[in-house]
């Protein structure tokens, strides 16, 4: 009597669960960031979401919250990069007017980027009209723009100490003309002003900050 084979015992060892996870949630993330940054909140539905990052709605859900909580997170997520853009040019040593205009290089940098054309600022461009509604947006707006007027009345003091400056100017007053402007050209930026035009409009406004070159 011929005795039949039996199937192969299965493989010890721990069972996989459920599909891994077919996504890069700091790269689904980034690309939400591009979108309500170009398209704003309002204009950005969850089926535009859901294409930009190659993720279904149950998904997004089950990552980042529904669609304000991935705002919210975009949002972080650039002002952390912009600050880390910025952070060692306010905290290197060097003349106030070489740091003013390597810290407005860089936010030009930042606002001119976008593969379909310069994308601005996400603080002035799309934060502040959410903050109209949203305590917890302008909560996140205000607390950006206090802590940039920060770093420049700090940039201005230390100018001051240095005798860079004369001894009537004050570093609060410069650092929100400085601040207002950053939000000047991040506004023109997004109406594509050409960059030349912009670095016009931040030349002359270090010139009248520190004065002009000798």
């Amino acid at each position: 009597m011929v005795q039949k084979s039996k199937p192969p015992a299965a493989a010890n060892g721990p069972k996989r669960r459920g599909r891994p996870r077919a996504y890069e949630p700091d790269v689904a993330l980034g690309r939400a960031l591009d979108l309500f940054r170009k398209q704003g909140f309002a204009a950005t539905s969850l089926d535009d979401l859901s294409e930009a990052t190659g993720m279904n709605r149950p998904s997004l859900y089950g990552a980042f919250g529904d669609k304000r909580e991935l705002y919210i997170k975009s949002y972080q997520r650039y002002r952390e990069e912009a600050r880390a853009s910025m952070v060692e040019i306010f905290r290197q040593e060097m003349p106030v007017r070489q740091r003013l205009e390597r810290i407005f290089a860089s936010a030009l940098n930042i606002y001119l980027s976008g593969d379909t054309g310069p994308r601005g600022c996400f603080t002035v461009v799309t934060a502040a009209s959410e903050a109209v509604s949203d305590p917890e947006i302008r909560a996140m707006v205000l607390e950006g723009l206090t802590e940039l007027d920060k770093a420049f009345a700090n940039c201005f003091r230390r100018a001051k100490e240095k005798g860079e400056l004369p001894d009537s100017a004050d570093p609060a007053v410069l650092a929100q003309v400085a601040s207002a402007t950053v939000h000047t050209i991040a506004i023109r930026s997004r109406a594509r002003v050409p960059r030349k035009e912009l670095e016009a409009i931040v030349s002359g406004a270090i010139d009248m900050m520190v004065g002009a070159k000798p």
